[in-house]
């Protein structure tokens, strides 16, 4: 069964029932304030909901306990299906397309259900569901974009749910950590004691007893005043000079960095209640990686990770793959030498071991040359070798480093396209042309190359957030399972994920069927992207009271 939601005036909701074959079969309208217990009493039956954008229905749903398993968010799957080359884009016209191209989640759903003012209220969700799926139905590629729509959608899910669930965080922990490192907490407007004791230092060595090293433009005339060569003032540049007053000067922007993203601002503002809430937003970059809005929730620094405490009674089960990305690239390329060096733990190891490189960083500098365009020095070396032993690896990441010099889209296994490259320079074959104007010809190809790079990569990277969803979405389900009662919180339930790791937060007693589900999903994750080729994605799998613990 499928249900289409849609909001309408005076705060009620309809709900769009479709038959198997998409033939509306009823429609139900009811008051905003029914919406949990209508989705409740017809869970049971395990329908598909369709809705806008999960960041505005589902926060409610679980705010009321009611848990969901399977969506479809017409937002993220439009924004895959417009940008994919196995879709007829004639196929998703419509009068309000611009609309839902332009359609962004909402990272702190208000109170109420129908905030005012909403631009998803001027779209019609049922008119797009019907164009996805004509689209989808004629794709030569239907099956293996349905997954990853299906993927995206459960992602959203799972996304909401680590959000109102929360990452267990003590607060007392985090200000002893943040006052070991720099020192008690200052009054409003003054530096901590720590970064206060690093300056006389950094002012003495530069011969500046004015500087404030927390001007970037003060910064840089003081460096180019003391005749170092430099043009701006990344930790990158600055780490590359020899200058007695650099070392302080590093651990000051050190601390700096840590005060301004995980201070005691940070504290106050996304801790509450014993849990860090931040927002994931699915498909928030362009290879379809997750992003996050507010608290920085994928750059948690390993120097907090202590605070990240479970509850009493309770684990945490921390799980990560092993170089996701050069596995991925085995499996979507077919390369068989490759699968077989994937089969060990370390798969730089298992190069090594099957003696295509001498040493394990050969086999990660080859590798990482060539899923990135590294053609110079060693680099180049390692990624022509690694050329010879894994040809099929290594030639579909240059043939769509080739199409991205071209101004050509590539996708992921599953069908994510790349975006189209602006410039004059895209879509030209001929080497000969009249240069961009305003431009050179060096220009034009650096542009190419630099696109080439990001095609090269984009493939990869793509078709591993689509393991890792596919990962996700599994594990998502198996967890539910393992608990026999009670809302999301209660059970076995994802607290954070970013890329290749995730941590789970689970009765301490469920933690080894926990620790099993995690590896099981992996494995089903892999079956389900590259059948039955034989590549392996080990996880290291830890049960801990703390993140910080996790091997």
């Amino acid at each position: 069964m499928t249900s289409v939601l849609l909001r309408r005036a005076a705060g009620a909701v309809e709900a769009r029932q479709l038959a198997p074959d998409g033939v509306l079969a009823e429609v139900t309208r009811l008051d905003a304030a029914r919406l949990p217990s209508f989705v409740r009493e017809r869970e049971a039956a395990r329908p598909r909901w369709v809705w806008d954008d999960t960041t505005r229905w589902y926060p409610g749903l679980l705010a009321a306990g009611i848990r969901v398993e399977r969506c479809t968010d017409l937002r993220l799957c439009h924004a895959v299906l417009r940008r994919s080359p196995f879709v007829d884009q004639s196929r998703l016209r419509g009068d309000d397309v611009a609309g839902w191209d332009a359609l962004q989640p909402i990272a702190a759903p208000e109170p109420a259900l129908f905030p005012l003012d909403d631009p998803a209220d001027a779209l019609d969700p049922g008119a797009e569901h019907d164009r996805q799926q004509a689209a989808l139905a004629a794709s030569p590629q239907r099956r293996r974009l349905g997954l990853l729509l299906a993927a995206e959608s459960s992602g959203a899910l799972a996304a909401a749910e680590m959000t109102h669930a929360g990452l267990p965080w003590r607060a007392d922990v985090h200000d002893r950590l943040l006052t070991e490192l720099l020192g008690p907490r200052p009054a409003a407007g003054r530096r901590p004691v720590v970064l206060d004791r690093l300056l006389p230092a950094i002012r003495a060595a530069f011969g500046a007893p004015a500087l404030n090293p927390d001007s970037p433009g003060d910064l840089l005339r003081t460096l180019q005043a003391a005749g170092l060569p430099v043009t701006d003032t990344r930790s990158w540049t600055l780490e590359q000079l020899d200058h007695p007053g650099i070392p302080p000067l590093l651990e000051y922007r050190k601390l700096l960095r840590l005060l301004q993203a995980n201070g005691w601002s940070w504290l106050g503002t996304w801790v509450r209640d014993g849990r860090f809430r931040s927002y994931f937003l699915p498909g928030g970059v362009v290879t379809g990686r997750w992003g996050s809005s507010g608290g920085g929730a994928l750059s948690v620094p390993t120097q907090l990770r202590p605070a990240a405490v479970a509850d009493e009674g309770w684990r945490f089960v921390v799980a990560d793959v092993a170089q996701l990305e050069p596995r991925v690239l085995a499996g979507m390329s077919a390369d068989t030498a490759m699968a077989k060096a994937a089969r060990a733990s370390d798969l730089y190891q298992g190069m090594v071991d099957s003696g295509a490189v001498a040493a394990r960083s050969d086999a990660k500098l080859g590798m990482l040359g060539a899923m990135y365009g590294g053609t110079r020095g060693e680099s180049g070396r390692m990624v022509a070798l690694m050329t010879r032993e894994y040809p099929r690896a290594v030639g579909l990441v240059e043939q769509a480093a080739r199409a991205g010099e071209r101004g050509e889209v590539v996708h992921t296994l599953l069908g994510r396209g790349s975006p189209v490259p602006g410039g004059a320079w895209a879509g030209t074959l001929d080497g000969d042309e009249p240069p961009e104007p305003g431009g050179s010809t060096e220009e034009r190809d650096r542009h190419r190359r630099a696109w080439g790079r990001f095609t090269r990569n984009f493939v990869v990277q793509g078709t591993g957030a689509e393991w890792a969803l596919c990962w996700l979405a599994d594990l998502r389900n198996r967890l539910w399972r393992l608990g026999t009662s009670g809302t999301v919180s209660d059970r076995p339930h994802l607290v954070f994920f970013l890329h290749d790791e995730v941590v789970v937060h689970t009765p301490a007693e469920l933690a080894d069927e926990v620790s099993a589900a995690v590896r099981a999903a992996a494995a089903g994750a892999g079956r389900l992207l590259f059948g039955s080729f034989p590549v392996d994605f080990p996880l290291e799998v830890s049960v801990v009271g703390s993140w910080a613990d996790a091997g």
